[in-house]
Order: C-alpha cells, then structure tokens, then sequence
C-alpha cells in the first residue's frame, strides 16, 4: 500500500463558473484557472500520482498546453486513473477536504462523491469529502480563493 497527498488552490474571480469535485455550484464567483480550475479534482490527482509516484498534475497536464485550456477537470481525472492503473495500482480510499468560506459545500457533498467516484470507477464509500472553512483567517477566510486536501491509499494490484 502506498499514500499520497494532494493540495491544490485557485483565486476566485467573477468571470468564472464555479465548478468543485466535477459538479458545477451556482455562485457569483468561479475558479480562475488554465483548466475548469476544481481544486478537488486537482488535489485528487496530485494525491494519487504522488502515491504511485508518478509526479504531479501539472506534470502530466502542464498550464502551458492549449489541450488542456479550459478542460473538464474530470478528464484529466479519468486520465489520471489510467496512468495510476497502467503503473499496477488501484485505490484503497480517498478523504478529501475543501476549505472554502462561501458557497456552503456540504449539501453538494453526496452529489460531488458520486460524479467523482463514477469517473474513478470506485465505490463511493471508498470516496470521503469533506467542507470547512478557515474560520475568516487566510486567503480563504478572506474569500479570495479555495484550496483542497486530498489523502490517498492506493494498493498495487497483484
């Protein structure tokens, strides 16, 4: 068994839809970003290549790359997944946590684990999410942006 960890974050903007663990949320600012900018789904990928330890998102999806310019961010998960189940490994569990001040995350929990457990090809009970906030401190207290935590247990395959 191998673990990894994952962290993203993206300045919030107005110009922006604001899209989190692959579901779009109605709210007045998005995620700026080279991709559809969802800090999870990011977060999620850099956690399970980091435990495979195959690098990092922006490794295998750079910002520099028109392909990926305004990409569905669950592309690249599904991608990410292949990269992970070519190297010999399959998930374990993954707990995630997003720190954002505003929307309210929670009632789009149940929504965001299903979307995302769907396109990882895992059991949702096998896909913990979590919402804080930062209590006004930070960057993300002040609402300027919204960073995600992921953790990932990933076993090989035998």
């Amino acid at each position: 068994m191998r673990i990894g960890f994952g962290y993203d974050v993206h300045a919030l903007t107005e110009s922006r839809e604001l899209w989190l663990g692959g579901i779009r949320i109605e709210h007045p600012y998005g995620l700026m970003g080279h991709s559809d900018a969802d800090v999870l789904i990011h977060a999620v990928c850099d956690a399970l290549l980091g435990a495979a330890n195959m690098r990092d998102v922006g490794y295998h999806f750079p910002d520099t790359s028109a392909e990926y310019k305004n990409i569905d961010s669950k592309i690249l998960l599904c991608e990410t997944m292949r990269i992970v189940r070519e190297a010999g490994y399959e998930v374990g569990n993954i707990d995630a946590t997003i720190a954002a001040e505003q929307p309210k995350l929670n009632p789009y929990i149940p929504d965001m684990q299903k979307v995302l457990a769907e396109v990882m090809g895992i059991p949702v009970n096998d896909l913990s999410i979590k919402a804080t906030t930062t209590e006004k401190l930070g960057f993300t207290g002040r609402r300027e942006g919204i960073a995600a935590y992921v953790v990932a247990l990933i076993k090989q395959i035998v």
